[in-house]
C-alpha cells in the first residue's frame, strides 16, 4: 500500500499549521537572533556600531539572495519532481543547490574579504567606522559560507516532511547566538568582532542539527552526485529569480535609503533606521514562515493535479498574513518608543528620535507587504517566473528607488520614506491584477475534496 502524502492527501487546515507554524517560528527565531545583536551592539558598543553592521546589510543582502534563490527554486522543482514521482530528478536537484551554495558562498568570502575596504567604499560608509566595519565583517564573511549552505539545506528538509527538525534547529542557532552576545557583548564586556563570532558559533550547531536529516530513515531526498545537469540547476534558478530579486531589492533600497540619510545626516540617522528597519525585518521574516509552507504545498499540490486545495492553501495563507500585519501595525502605532528603548536607552538621543520619526513614516508597508510576498511566492510555486518577477521587481526595486529619489527630489515637504508604503501599495495592485488574470486562465478542475 501506497504511504500517504500529507501534502496532498491530508485535511487542509492541519496541513497548512503543520508546515505554517514550524517555519513562522523558526524564522521569527531567527530574526529575534539578530534583534538581539542588534539590542546588544547599540545599548553596549553604541550608536557608531549599531551603523556598521546595518551598513553592511546590503552586501549581506545579496549574499543572502543568491541563495535564497538557489534554495526556492530547487526546492520548489524538487517539490513538483516528487508530486509527480520522479524521485532521480528531485535528488539531483537537491544534491545540485547544496553544491551551488557551498561554491558560491566560499569564492565570494575569498574574493571580497582581502579588499574589503573597496566593498565599504562602495556601500558609501563614513571613512571613520571602517576599522569596526572591518572587524565585524571580517569574521562574517566566512561565517556566511556555514550560514547559507545551512539555509538552504534548511529550505530542502521542510519540503521533504521534516519542518519540525528544521525549525528545531533554528531555534538551537538562535538561542546559542542569544546566550552568546549576552556572555561576550554583555557581561565580558567584548567588541563588536564577538557578535560575529557569537553567529557563527550560533550557525555551525544550527547545521549540525540539520544534518541529522541525512540518518533520517523516511526522508525522500538523498544526496547524490549522479544525474547532475546544468540545465536542471538553471531552471531552478529562473524560477527562483523572483526571490532573488525581492531580497537583492532590500539591499539595493536599504543602500539607497543610507546614501539619502548622509546627504542630509549623520551616524545618528543611520542607527535610527536600523532601529525601524528591525521591525520591517521581523515582518518579513514573519510573511516569509507562511509564505516557505506556500512554496511547499502549492508545488506538490501542483505536481500532483490538486487545484483546488491550491485555492484553500491560499486562502488560509491570506488571513494568517493579514492577521500578522495587523498585530504588528498596532505595535508599531501604539507603542513604538518601547521598540526604539530596546536599542538605544536615552529617548533624547537623536538616533532615537530618528527611529520614532521612521517608524511612523514606515508602518504602513505592514499593511502591503506580506500580501505581495504572498501572491509573489504563488507565482513562483506554480512555476510562473515572469508574474512573480514583475511584483519582485516593482515592489522591491523599481518603484522604491524612483519614488525615493523622486520623493527626495520634488516632494521635500515629505520625508522621502514615505515612498515606500506608496510602492507597496502600487505594487499591490498589480499583484492583485495579475493573480485575477491568472485565475480567469486556468482551467477549471473537478472538484477535489480535503
Amino acid at each position: 500500500m501506497a504511504t500517504k502524502n500529507r501534502i496532498t492527501d491530508a485535511p487542509i487546515i492541519p496541513t497548512f499549521f503543520y508546515f505554517a507554524l514550524p517555519s513562522l517560528a523558526g524564522l521569527l527565531a531567527i530574526s529575534s537572533a539578530s534583534i538581539v545583536d542588534g539590542i546588544f551592539v547599540g545599548r553596549y558598543l553604541g550608536a557608531a556600531p549599531l551603523a556598521s553592521i546595518n551598513l553592511l546589510i546590503p552586501y549581506f543582502t545579496f549574499m543572502f539572495s543568491v541563495c535564497l534563490m538557489i534554495a526556492i527554486g530547487g526546492t520548489v522543482l524538487a517539490g513538483r519532481y516528487i508530486g509527480e514521482k520522479k524521485q532521480k530528478k528531485a535528488d539531483a536537484i537537491f544534491s545540485q543547490s547544496l553544491i551551488s551554495a557551498m561554491l558560491f558562498t566560499a569564492v565570494m568570502a575569498a574574493i571580497v574579504t582581502p579588499n574589503s575596504g573597496y566593498l565599504f567604499d562602495a556601500l558609501n560608509a563614513p571613512q571613520d567606522i571602517h576599522e569596526t566595519m572591518n572587524s565585524y565583517f571580517g569574521i562574517m564573511s566566512f561565517c556566511l559560507i556555514i550560514q547559507l549552505t545551512t539555509m538552504v539545506l534548511y529550505y530542502f528538509v521542510r519540503a521533504d516532511g521534516f519542518p519540525v527538525l528544521a525549525t528545531a534547529a533554528l531555534i538551537f542557532g538562535s538561542i546559542t547566538n542569544i546566550a552568546l552576545d549576552i556572555l561576550f557583548l554583555g557581561y565580558l564586556g567584548l567588541g563588536i568582532e564577538w557578535a560575529a563570532w557569537a553567529t557563527t558559533i550560533a550557525q555551525s550547531i544550527q547545521l549540525i542539527v540539520l544534518l541529522s536529516f541525512f540518518v533520517q530513515k523516511n526522508r525522500t531526498l538523498k544526496f547524490t552526485l549522479k544525474g547532475l545537469k546544468i540545465k536542471e540547476s538553471a531552471r531552478a534558478f529562473i524560477n527562483g529569480f523572483s526571490e532573488f530579486i525581492n531580497e537583492i531589492s532590500v539591499g539595493i533600497v536599504i543602500f539607497t535609503v543610507h546614501w539619502l540619510l548622509l546627504v542630509n545626516g549623520d551616524d545618528a540617522a543611520i542607527a535610527g533606521f536600523s532601529i525601524a528597519n528591525y521591525v520591517l525585518f521581523i515582518s518579513m521574516m514573519a510573511y516569509y514562515g507562511i509564505v516557505d509552507a506556500i512554496h511547499i504545498l502549492v508545488s506538490q499540490n501542483l505536481g500532483a493535479g490538486n487545484h483546488r486545495r491550491i485555492r484553500q492553501f491560499m486562502i488560509l495563507a491570506a488571513i494568517t498574513i493579514l492577521s500578522i500585519s495587523t498585530v504588528l501595525v498596532l505595535v508599531c502605532t501604539l507603542i513604538p518608543h518601547h521598540l526604539s528603548q530596546l536599542f538605544l536607552s536615552d529617548l533624547e538621543n537623536a538616533s532615537q528620535q530618528s527611529a520614532l520619526l521612521y517608524l511612523n513614516i514606515l508602518w504602513p508597508c505592514l499593511m502591503f507587504s506580506g500580501l505581495n510576498v504572498l501572491i509573489s511566492a504563488y507565482f513562483t510555486a506554480v512555476q510562473k517566473p515572469l508574474q512573480s518577477t514583475a511584483i519582485a521587481l516593482s515592489r522591491g526595486l523599481v518603484l522604491p528607488v524612483v519614488l525615493l529619489l523622486s520623493f527626495s527630489t520634488y516632494l521635500k515637504q515629505t520625508h522621502f520614506l514615505a515612498a515606500l508604503p506608496v510602492a507597496e501599495f502600487i505594487t499591490l495592485a498589480l499583484a492583485l491584477t495579475l493573480f485575477a488574470v491568472h485565475q480567469k486562465r486556468k482551467t477549471p478542475d473537478a472538484p477535489v475534496y480535503a
